[in-house]
């Protein structure tokens, strides 16, 4: 008699175990475009106003003209180095930091249907990517260090002109002169470092990579963004373009401000719960939390009509006195149910 009734009892919990767990799946799904995308934009639209404010600063810190540093005789040692082209082209810095970080969110996307996920990373590398460019021109034209082939610049026919304090009097274009005082810090190893860092972070948390199991393979998925990064930079320093010290300054200021930017809308990715943004946790308890009014009337129906079956197979069974037990059994469960919902 007592392995029947837990047997009902383990039938119970089975149930609703595989309800629970279903309902989770539900859950991860229930979160796309189509029903919360607008809402979502829209309560975050003073985001997107200063997003585009950010971009307009950039353009303004773009055309203005930075600071001319004195730049003497002497200085020039360093910066004879032959002017060559960029390795990596400026239009293509947005294509691997902004775009191809944004594709991965969009695979990540159709996978879970989660649109707080790809609106909040979407947002926060964007942030990351220009509050990386504002801090970073507006350093470029207050600091107006030469570049290591300013020379070039300045005297394209190789003739150097002095006034009468040493200082260079440039005959070169206006617009390789206007770059030859934008050295520090590079501007493609902060952008880069800002979104491929932000890329990072963001695999980091979506593969568990500190999930304490010790796969050093997920560290290899991690590392692969600041790889190309670091690259980037590095291709900076061979083209003559920046010295070591403008690199390491503008990844350092990429990663930080990526880091920054992240953790507004995720959790560490040490974090049991960093695969996920803080939005959509705080919606999915939100969820839990309107239909938890009903789950134990739901409960209480499964139980109920567990132990009547059971009445109904012991009254079929010639067993009175068991019956009886069952019924007692139901209704003191029906009190504890009631009393723990009080």
């Amino acid at each position: 008699m007592a392995w029947r009734n837990l047997g009902s009892l383990c039938s119970f919990w089975n149930f609703r175990s595989i309800f629970q767990s279903r309902t989770t799946e539900i859950e991860l799904g229930t979160h796309t475009i189509k029903s919360h995308g607008a809402a979502l934009a829209k309560n975050h639209m003073h985001d997107w106003l200063i997003l585009l404010l950010l971009a307009v600063i950039e353009v303004i810190l773009f055309i203005i003209q930075p600071f001319h540093r004195f730049v003497g005789k002497d200085m020039m040692t360093d910066l004879r180095y032959p002017m060559k082209g960029n390795t990596v082209p400026v239009w293509a810095v947005p294509m691997y930091a902004v775009l191809l970080p944004i594709a991965v969110f969009v695979l990540f996307y159709a996978r879970r249907k989660d649109v707080y996920d790809l609106h909040h990373s979407t947002l926060g590398l964007l942030f990351a990517v220009l509050i990386t460019g504002v801090v970073t021109d507006a350093i470029k034209n207050a600091v107006g260090r030469p570049r290591p082939d300013f020379f070039w610049r300045c005297f394209p026919d190789g003739k150097d002109v002095y006034d009468q304090w040493g200082g260079v009097l440039c005959h070169g274009k206006d617009s390789d002169i206007k770059e030859g005082h934008k050295s520090f810090p590079s501007g493609h190893a902060s952008w880069s470092f800002a979104g491929l860092g932000f890329l990072s972070l963001y695999l980091c948390g979506k593969i568990k990579a500190f999930d304490r199991k010790g796969h050093v393979a997920k560290l290899c998925i991690v590392f692969l963004p600041l790889l190309a990064a670091s690259l980037v930079g590095i291709s900076r320093v061979d083209d003559y373009w920046h010295h070591w010290q403008d690199v390491f300054a503008g990844g350092l200021l990429g990663l930080v401000v990526a880091a920054f930017c992240y953790r507004q809308f995720f959790p560490s990715p040490f974090n049991d719960e960093g695969w996920g943004p803080y939005a959509y946790f705080k919606a999915l308890e939100e969820t839990r939390s309107n239909t938890h009014a009903a789950s134990p009337v739901n409960a209480l129906s499964v139980q109920v009509m567990g132990a009547q079956n059971v009445n109904e197979r012991r009254g079929q069974n010639g067993d009175p006195f068991a019956a009886f037990s069952a019924d007692r059994y139901t209704s003191i469960r029906l009190d504890e149910i009631v009393s723990g919902e009080k």
